[in-house]
This record gives structure tokens, C-alpha cells and sequence, in this order.
């Protein structure tokens, strides 16, 4: 049976929509593309109908998780917001407690990194924060400091979901959140 263009292109964003999700939350590695097609009530045939390999979904999946991101994210990143809002949500209980929604930095793009496969994807993930984050710093070294502040972030997401202590988890994003707000209190 032939379905149309229109159920193909549907059935390819179900799969994005759930890979990115899934490689988020459980990580590339652990998820399987049999288990996944299967919690779509597709075959694990029907995959390559959609994509070459899983390489080629990884990708897709995160520069769809970051098209999505970039859309929820325009509230806290404006131009006219302080970054204090961006830190208060990237740093937040509802964001650690969430990655299958969340930034994919600490997730995929960690998992890719660790493996050997950079993406520029990444790339050009890394390099929009790092410009958001310096447009509202002041000084020649607001780059620089916006690396700091980027990787501050990533890094204590990326711990507070792996300590199994929930007040250390807490603390980690409470004190992050907060150093770096005095670090860039005019910001």
C-alpha cells in the first residue's frame, strides 16, 4: 500500500519530534531505533523509508530540537531581557527535571562530543548563546565572559541531573545561578 507525500512527511516529524525527545532524555546511545519506531506503532523497516542511518537522524533530531529551542527560548533571550532571566530559567528545577524538552548542550551534544562525532550544529548552538549571552555584558571581554557564563550553565545542568542527592542538585543550580548573576550584575 502506497501512502501519500503528506502521511510520509507527517510519519518523518513524528519520528524527529520523538527521537529529539528521546536522545535528550535517555541519551543517543541507549536508544534504540527498533524500541523507538515501536512507541510510534511504526517497524523498525520503515526507519530507512525516512533516514539513511542513525547518524543521520542525530543530526536532524538535534537541529530540530534546536529550531524548536529557539522559538520557546525568544522570551528569555531578547534583546530587551537581562540575562538574569535566562540564567534563572536554564538554571532552574523545571529544566533539570525536563531534558527531553530542554537545551540539548548537556544531552546530545555532550553524548556526540565524548564519542568523536562533533556537530556543527553544536557549533552553531554554542556560537548563538555565546553572542546572546556577550550582547548583554559590558566591556572589551564580554566574549570571553560569556564563555564562562555558557559553559557555567551547561556544566551545572549537565551535574545537577547526575548527582543522585536532590539537595546537592538543587544547590548546584542555586549557587550557579546565583555567582554568575553577581559575576554579571549590570547585565
Amino acid at each position: 500500500m502506497r501512502y501519500s507525500e503528506d502521511h510520509k512527511a507527517r510519519t518523518h516529524q513524528l519520528i524527529l519530534d520523538e527521537a529529539a525527545r528521546r536522545f535528550r532524555r535517555d541519551g543517543v546511545g541507549a536508544t534504540g531505533l527498533q524500541p523507538l519506531m515501536k512507541a510510534l506503532g511504526l517497524t523498525h523497516g520503515g526507519f530507512y523509508a525516512h533516514f539513511k542511518s542513525k547518524d543521520e537522524l542525530v543530526e536532524k533530531a538535534l537541529r530540530h530540537a534546536v529550531d524548536n529551542l529557539k522559538t520557546s527560548l525568544a522570551m528569555h533571550t531578547g534583546p530587551d531581557v537581562p540575562l538574569a532571566a535566562l540564567l534563572d530559567t536554564y538554571l532552574s528545577d523545571g529544566h533539570r527535571a525536563n531534558p527531553e524538552q530542554g537545551c540539548p548542550l548537556p544531552t546530545i551534544s555532550a553524548e556526540l562530543g565524548q564519542r568523536g562525532q562533533q556537530s556543527e550544529i553544536t557549533d552553531e548552538v554554542v556560537e548563538d548563546r555565546l553572542d546572546n549571552i556577550a550582547s548583554k555584558l559590558e566591556g572589551d571581554d564580554s566574549r570571553a565572559q560569556a564563555m564562562l557564563v555558557l559553559s557555567a550553565m551547561v556544566g551545572a545542568l549537565l551535574l545537577s541531573r547526575s548527582v543522585k542527592d536532590e539537595a546537592l542538585s538543587a544547590e548546584l543550580l542555586q549557587s550557579t545561578r546565583e555567582q554568575l548573576k553577581a559575576l554579571t550584575e549590570s547585565a
